[in-house]
C-alpha cells in the first residue's frame, strides 16, 4: 500500500467564489421556512449553523426538543416530531418551503432497514400533503451491485422520498472528513492507538472522501437549484483512495508512523467488536459501518461538478482542516462543560472526552474572584507551583535531557501575563484577567497537554476549577498518562489546595485587573 505524497490535496483556491463566507445561499431576498431533520446529528448540526449564518428561517424537528435547547440561535424554531409518528409530522411541516431529510437508523437494532423505510414514507407523504416544494436528502455512494444492507437502505430511502413525496434532490457521498464525523473518528482512533494494525480487506476498498464543509456547501446550494423534478448527484473530493491510504495520510499529518499488515480475514462482525474495544464506536454501529466499507464508494456520475460551483478540498487539506477545527473547538470550549456533558460515569483516574483524557478538580475559596485569581496569575517562574515545586523542577530536568525546553525560561514578568508568553515549560494559550488562564505544554510528551484554571463567583467566595487535559499519541501516550496518574493526581490536588490557601491569605494582594499600558 503506497503512502500518499506530501502536499496531497487541492487548495481552497479551487473553490469558486461565492461571497465573503462559504455560505452561498442568500435568503434575505425572501424568508422561506426551511425544516431540518436530524439537527442533533453531525451533518445536521453543521447545516443548521450555516443556514442561521445566512439568515434563513430555520425550524428543527426532534423527538425530544429539550435536547436541542440552547444549541442553536434563539430565532431557530424547535418542534417535537418523529418520522415514525406520522401525525407529529403534519404540524412540524406546516408552512415549510424546503425540508432536509438527514435521518437514518444505523445505530438502532437489527430492523434499521424497516425503520428507515417507514420513516421515509411517513415523511414523504406528510411533506407532499403540506405542499413542501422540495426535499433535500443526503445518502451514500456505492455501486448498484452487492450493496451492503446499510448502503442499500440509504438508497431505498432516497427512492421513497422521490416517489412518494415532493421533488427530491439526493446527494450521495462517500467518507465525510471532519472533526467529529463517524468515518474520521474511526480513522483517528485507529491511527492514534495502534502502532501496528492488522488490516482486513475492507481497509483496501476505494473511496472518494469529501470535506464536511463541501458537503454543507452542496446542501445549501440545493435550495436554489433550478430543477423541475427529482435529481441525484454524486459528490466526492478530487482523490480516490483506500481507507488504508487515508489512515497513512492522517498519520503523516499528526507525525506518527504506522505499520499495516494486510490479512484476508476478519469478518464485519469480528471487526465491529474489535472497533468497539479501540474506538468510541459501538460494536453494532461499527459492524454496520464496516459492512458498507467493502463497497467501493466513488463518484461515477460527474454531473454535480457541472451543476454546482464547488471545487472540493483534497484529502490532505480536508484532514488538515478537520485538525484545525478540532483545535479551535478545544480553544473555545470550557472543559468543565465538556466533561459534565458526557455524563457522570468516571473511568479510573480521569474521564475520557473523545480521545482525550481530562482530570478536573474544583475547590471553593473564601475570597473574591479577583483576589483568588492572583496566585494563578503569578504561577511558575520564581514563584513556583504552590506544591512540590521540586517535582516540577525534576520534570524540567528530565525534559532537558530529552532535548526539550526544561524550566529554564521562567516567566517574562512576575505578575503580567499575555497570550504567547512562555511560562517554564508551558506557553500561555489564553488569558482573561481575573477569570481564566490556559497553558499549553511545550515539554517533550507522547501527545499534547493543557492546564487550565477558571475562577467564578460562588456562594461564600468563588469557585476555582483546575483542568488538566492530555491528548495521547498512540499506546505510548495512554501508558504515559495512566502510569503517572498517581503522581499527577498528587501534584494537581496539592497545587489547587496551595492556590486556595494563598487566595485566602489576606497578606497577598489581588491580581491586577489588566496589564499595564505598553505591556
Amino acid at each position: 500500500m503506497s503512502r500518499l505524497p506530501r502536499g496531497l490535496g487541492g487548495s481552497r483556491a479551487n473553490l469558486e467564489p461565492t461571497g465573503p463566507t462559504r455560505n452561498p445561499y442568500n435568503p434575505r431576498r425572501n424568508k422561506p421556512v426551511v425544516l431540518v431533520t436530524g439537527a442533533s446529528g453531525y451533518v445536521g448540526g453543521r447545516l443548521v449553523a450555516a443556514l442561521e449564518e445566512g439568515g434563513t428561517r430555520v425550524r428543527c424537528i426532534a423527538r425530544t426538543p429539550g435536547y436541542l435547547a440552547g444549541r442553536f440561535s434563539p430565532a431557530t424554531g424547535i418542534v417535537r416530531g418523529d418520522v415514525l409518528d406520522p401525525d407529529s409530522l403534519l404540524s412540524a411541516l406546516e408552512g415549510v418551503h424546503t425540508a432536509y431529510y438527514l435521518v437514518h437508523s444505523m445505530g438502532s437494532g437489527a430492523d434499521f432497514e424497516e425503520q428507515d423505510r417507514v420513516g421515509a414514507r411517513n415523511f414523504a407523504r406528510a411533506a407532499r400533503r403540506r405542499g413542501v416544494r422540495r426535499v433535500i436528502y443526503l445518502g451514500g455512494l456505492g455501486g448498484d451491485d452487492r450493496l451492503s444492507p446499510h448502503l442499500a437502505s440509504r438508497r431505498e430511502v432516497g427512492e421513497i422520498l422521490a416517489v412518494e413525496g415532493p421533488p427530491t434532490v439526493e446527494f450521495r457521498a462517500s467518507i465525510i472528513i471532519g472533526s467529529g464525523s463517524l468515518s474520521f473518528e474511526l480513522v483517528r482512533h485507529l491511527v492514534n492507538k495502534l502502532p501496528v494494525m492488522v488490516t482486513p480487506r475492507w481497509v483496501r476498498a476505494t473511496a472518494q472522501p469529501i470535506s464536511i464543509d463541501d458537503v454543507v456547501t452542496y446542501l445549501l446550494l440545493a435550495l436554489d437549484l433550478e430543477e423541475d423534478g427529482s435529481a441525484v448527484f454524486e459528490i466526492g473530493g478530487p482523490q480516490r483512495l483506500s481507507y488504508g491510504q487515508l489512515m497513512q495520510e492522517y498519520a503523516r499529518q499528526v507525525g506518527v508512523r504506522r505499520l499495516m499488515i494486510p490479512v484476508p480475514f476478519l469478518t464485519p462482525r469480528v471487526s465491529g467488536l474489535w472497533l468497539g474495544l479501540v474506538t468510541p464506536l459501538y460494536a453494532r454501529t461499527g459492524r454496520k459501518l464496516i459492512d458498507s466499507l467493502r463497497n467501493d464508494t466513488v463518484v461515477r456520475d460527474p454531473s454535480a461538478s457541472e451543476r454546482f460551483p464547488v471545487r472540493p478540498l483534497g484529502v490532505g487539506d480536508a484532514i488538515a482542516a478537520a485538525l484545525r477545527e478540532e483545535d479551535r473547538a478545544m480553544a473555545r470550549t470550557r472543559w468543565s462543560d465538556a466533561v459534565s456533558s458526557g455524563g457522570t460515569t468516571p473511568t479510573w483516574g480521569s474521564r475520557r472526552f473523545g480521545s482525550r483524557v481530562v482530570d478536573r478538580q474544583q475547590a471553593v475559596a473564601r475570597a473574591e474572584p479577583d483576589r483568588a485569581f492572583g496566585p494563578i496569575q503569578r504561577i511558575g517562574g520564581t514563584q513556583g507551583w504552590y506544591f512540590a515545586t521540586w517535582l516540577w523542577a525534576l520534570r524540567g530536568g528530565i525534559d532537558l535531557l530529552l532535548g526539550g525546553v526544561g524550566m529554564r525560561r521562567g516567566r517574562r514578568h512576575p505578575v503580567e501575563l499575555r497570550p504567547g508568553d512562555p511560562l517554564d515549560f508551558w506557553r500561555v494559550e489564553a488569558f482573561e484577567a481575573g477569570r481564566l488562564l490556559r497553558l499549553r505544554a511545550e515539554m517533550k510528551l507522547p501527545g499534547r497537554a493543557w492546564l487550565q484554571f477558571e475562577v467564578e463567583p460562588a456562594d461564600g467566595g468563588c469557585r476555582i476549577t483546575q483542568t488538566a487535559v492530555f491528548d495521547p499519541l498512540g499506546l505510548g501516550g495512554l501508558l504515559y498518562w495512566y502510569g503517572l496518574y498517581p503522581v499527577h493526581w498528587l501534584i494537581f490536588r496539592g497545587m489547587l489546595r496551595g492556590i486556595v490557601r494563598r487566595a485566602e491569605d489576606p497578606s497577598h494582594s489581588r491580581s491586577p485587573a489588566r496589564p499595564p499600558a505598553g505591556a
